[in-house]
């Protein structure tokens, strides 16, 4: 059993801003493990976090040590955990479901009725230690790199997302080129896409996106997307649609550009409702929309793992590394837009 205290990213209370707090080791319980974490990514629900908008005035409720997306070294199990061991390097699985509600039953704990969120819902990884379920730690192969075992959770969101629907010989549309839409460009290439059109409103990650081999980049500021697709599509519009920006002009511009028959899979989260025509969008068009939640709990890890494991390389996402004392920096990228993926490290003693 370890004791003393560890650094922690805390939210302390309701506002803007987080800080670097001690903190006490958290213990293993039954089932569980602790992870001696070694990086974590930023994602846009921790920017939430940070600025403290109403979405996360909703849902925390502080103090909270945040951070989801991580990897790290097992240092202790629990009474009664089983498949992880000291020392297994593992990436985690954020998303804690109860194991009894009726999707855990029909094998969907990602959309547990029970959910809880790792870093949102309870202690994060943005720390020294995190306790998590066993059965929540993945183990991955030794050889991986860290940067990338600490993003498995977005690029898992992105495999989900693309993975919903056949792309082998279809014509792509991925709305949003944040970390996660980068990665789907990636994944599409590799699933057989025969067409992948990129589009965003932010120069620095079309730039990104120009880099990872789509077959053309938009920026929906200055193009007519639609009319653009239908150009390289004979008239009809692309196949699927590949929601990730979460933005509502961004959702409309997609299934304007989204044949009849076409197929949508939405991911990105709108920072508000969003109004649909339903007659003309969608009903009229015959489109078929899926709504995507975090990763297949592990259909999804082992598609992903697979991916890597064939070549897919997802490193030129990463654009930026910062200790995690550097988390104000960090925040501040990320707020900028000048920026893919930005990773924190906590074991580097910083």
């Amino acid at each position: 059993m370890r004791v003393g205290t560890m650094r922690a990213l805390v939210k302390p209370a309701a506002g803007p801003g987080l800080e670097i707090r001690s903190v006490p080791i958290p213990q293993p319980g039954p089932g569980q493990v602790l992870v001696r974490v070694r990086a974590g990514g930023i994602c846009g629900t921790d920017l939430h976090i940070w600025r403290w908008d109403p979405w996360a005035a909703s849902r925390l409720h502080p103090p909270v040590i945040i951070g989801h997306e991580f990897c790290g070294t097992v240092a202790e199990i629990g009474p009664g955990a089983h498949g992880v061991a000291p020392g297994d390097f593992v990436s985690g699985e954020c998303h804690v479901n109860c194991g009894r509600c009726g999707a855990c039953r029909r094998g969907e704990p990602h959309i547990c009725e029970r959910l809880q969120i790792i870093g949102v819902d309870r202690d994060g990884a943005f720390t020294d230690f995190v306790v998590l379920p066993a059965q929540n730690a993945r183990k991955m192969p030794p050889a991986t790199p860290v940067e990338v075992a600490a993003v498995m959770d977005p690029l898992g969101n992105a495999v989900h997302t693309a993975l919903s629907t056949d792309l082998a010989g279809r014509s792509v549309l991925v709305m949003g080129c944040g970390p996660i839409g980068l990665c789907a460009i990636l994944v599409a290439r590799r699933a057989g896409a025969a067409q992948i059109i990129a589009v965003d409103v932010n120069r620095y990650r079309l730039a990104l996106a120009e880099r990872l081999g789509p077959d053309l980049v938009l920026d929906a500021r200055t193009e007519d997307v639609p009319r653009v697709v239908r150009g390289r599509t004979d008239a009809s519009g692309a196949d699927v649609l590949l929601e990730f920006s979460g933005n509502a002009q961004g959702v409309h511009t997609g299934l304007a550009a989204l044949r009849n028959g076409g197929a949508a899979a939405l991911l990105g989260l709108p920072s508000r409702p969003v109004e649909l025509d339903l007659s003309n969008e969608v009903i009229f068009k015959g489109a078929r929309l899926q709504g995507i939640f975090g990763r297949r709990m592990w259909d999804t890890w082992e598609q992903a793992t697979a991916l890597l494991a064939s070549g897919m390389d997802i490193r030129p996402v990463i654009t930026h590394r910062l200790p995690v004392a550097r988390f104000a920096e960090a925040f501040a990228l990320m707020e900028s837009g000048e920026c893919g993926k930005v990773i924190l490290t906590v074991d580097d003693g910083a």
